[in-house]
């Protein structure tokens, strides 16, 4: 006589039927041309209504809702902090079942984005200048230059990539990453517009008005002429004092450049900001020995950077100043 996995689907139905009709399971195996056990094994499988296996859950509801307030009310700690908070409630369990339930609730451990501290004035300023410009059209924003700086590491901190390694490689060289205290890092200076990039500058001091407006004769104007031609634009910058010194203000003037108005604190209405972290996220696998090498990685990098790309990010704006509005002034998503 066959095993459970074995029986036809004949003999299943003849099961189920003499079972409801009260059989013995001895008088169903004879029919049904089985081993008795067969029979016992099929009808509890059949069964309705069973018990659940396994080890009662050491938590109840009201538990895990304490647990889901904690994790609500104290995100950014970690779970041996919440642990412990929720055990001084009176819980039994382990730190173990504290990360599977915070798990099970959909709980995931993530690097915050971070965003600007903005005062009450300051987003007074956005919301104004956001409900201002939600009437520009693409062709407008397409005349603007976006610019900023921004720092490069040779370490990008912990989100760099992990390794695929054995038991007992930890220490072999070749699943090792090298570390340093104080990392060389460079600052650069670049500009888009919808049409496409415009030249780094790679900034060897620290950034006052005489060194910024430097930048902008040997290389802004430059990519004024590369991406408008003779065409009349507009330059973007934030409010850094190098950028708003009366020096600038004065040297802009001179140029018959036009500046547009820009509320402090706005990383997130900055377009470019987007493009620097697409060249960050595609240098995480490149591993440049010094400064130099560094640099040669990022130019590389940005020469991959299309006009389409550009034109996606640029075309974003009217969708950035609609979520300002949106938030009344609050930092966004972007």
């Amino acid at each position: 006589m066959g095993k459970t996995s074995d029986l036809t689907a004949v003999q299943k139905t003849i099961i189920d039927t003499l079972h409801k009709e009260g059989k013995t399971q001895k008088v169903i195996a004879k029919e049904a041309g089985c081993s008795q056990s067969s029979v016992s094994k099929h009808i509890n499988r059949q069964a309705k209504g069973r018990k659940k296996c396994g080890r009662k859950k050491c938590t109840s509801s009201r538990d895990n809702r304490t647990l889901q307030r904690i994790v609500t009310t104290n995100p950014f700690k970690n779970v041996g902090e919440i642990h412990k908070e929720w055990t001084a409630a009176g819980v039994s369990a382990s730190r173990t079942t504290t990360r599977r339930l915070m798990k099970d609730m959909g709980f995931r451990c993530r690097i915050p984005c971070v965003k600007p501290l903005l005062n009450k004035k300051q987003r007074k300023k956005r919301l104004a200048w956001a409900k201002d410009k939600k009437d520009w059209t693409d062709a407008e924003w397409s005349k603007v230059m976006f610019s900023d700086e921004s720092k490069f590491c040779i370490s990008f901190g912990n989100q760099g990539p992990r390794v695929w390694r054995k038991s007992g490689e930890a220490q072999n060289p070749r699943c090792m990453r090298s570390s340093v205290k104080f990392p060389p890092s460079v600052m650069v200076w670049g500009a888009i517009s919808s049409a496409g990039v415009g030249p780094l500058c790679f900034l060897r001091s620290r950034v006052n008005a005489a060194v910024y407006q430097e930048v902008l004769e040997h290389f802004m104007l430059p990519a004024a002429d590369q991406l408008y031609g003779d065409a009349d634009f507009t330059f973007q910058q934030d409010l850094a004092p190098a950028h708003s010194a009366k020096t600038t203000s004065t040297w802009f003037k001179d140029h018959g450049i036009p500046v547009l108005d820009w509320p402090a604190n706005s990383p997130d209405l900055n377009p470019i900001e987007n493009l620097w972290g697409i060249v960050k996220r595609r240098m995480q696998y490149a591993r440049p020995n010094n400064a130099e090498e560094l640099k040669m990685t990022i130019r590389a990098t940005w020469a991959l950077i299309t006009p389409e790309q550009c034109h996606r990010l640029i075309e974003s704006m009217p969708r950035r100043i609609t979520a300002v509005i949106e938030a009344k002034g609050a930092p966004t998503k972007y």
